[in-house]
């Protein structure tokens, strides 16, 4: 036992320490306002400083992390502007994965959807529908079976990352979304790719008005 956990933790260690901190963010451990002091990253992740630096370099690059008002980086908010131009790209991108997939998705996949989505159906927590909303989200993505893609919106997501919350905090959202989902998925069984990409993009315009009205009531 002692064996497969050490195996496990070298497997995890082959991760370069910008994967490591992009994964951090994406669970929502490295929030917006976060700190990013290269000590305490570099002993958190068992390493030197050096490599800690250069990936922080490379967060704030991609506007991951900016600096804060002492010396040093933090965790990037999200703008008003910035917001907007997210959703605006994020529903042209994951239309076109969805149109995709509805050609090139095989049955395979499409009843792993469906099954996901029926699940989805019978779930009542909350914060496992949040994280079920983005492997769906995903599957559809790799569905897709195009690589650029898959790999535009995997780095869109880590930003997507940055929003403070989640939509499914507005209960009435839980039951609309899941209506979306199941609208989208049966667009791609039925190889209907107009209407799978029209329903993508209204789930992901729905779920920008809610952001805007979460941005609008916060403190």
């Amino acid at each position: 036992m002692t064996g497969q956990l050490q195996g496990h933790r070298q497997i995890a260690d082959r991760r370069s320490p910008f994967e490591h901190l992009l994964d951090l963010i994406e669970k929502g451990e490295l929030r917006p306002g976060h700190r990013l002091r290269e000590t305490e990253l570099a002993a958190r992740l068992g390493i030197s400083r050096t490599p800690v630096r250069e990936a922080l370099h490379r967060l704030h690059a991609m506007g991951l992390a900016t600096p804060g008002r002492q010396r040093g980086l933090i965790i990037a908010h999200m703008s008003y502007d910035q917001l907007r131009q997210l959703f605006a790209v994020r529903e042209g991108l994951e239309g076109m994965a969805t149109r995709l997939a509805a050609s090139h998705a095989s049955f395979a996949e499409i009843a792993l959807l469906r099954e996901m989505v029926a699940e989805d159906r019978r779930t009542a927590d909350r914060e496992r529908l949040v994280q079920r909303n983005k492997l769906l989200h995903r599957q559809i993505v790799q569905a897709s079976h195009n690589d650029y893609m898959i790999e535009a919106l995997n780095n869109l997501s880590v930003h997507l990352s940055l929003l403070p919350g989640s939509t499914y905090a507005t209960p009435s959202r839980i039951l609309t979304a899941q209506a979306e989902h199941e609208a989208i998925v049966e667009a791609i069984a039925a190889r209907d790719g107009e209407g799978a990409e029209r329903a993508a993009r209204t789930h992901i315009a729905e779920g920008f008005a809610i952001r805007l009205k979460m941005l609008a009531e916060a403190p």
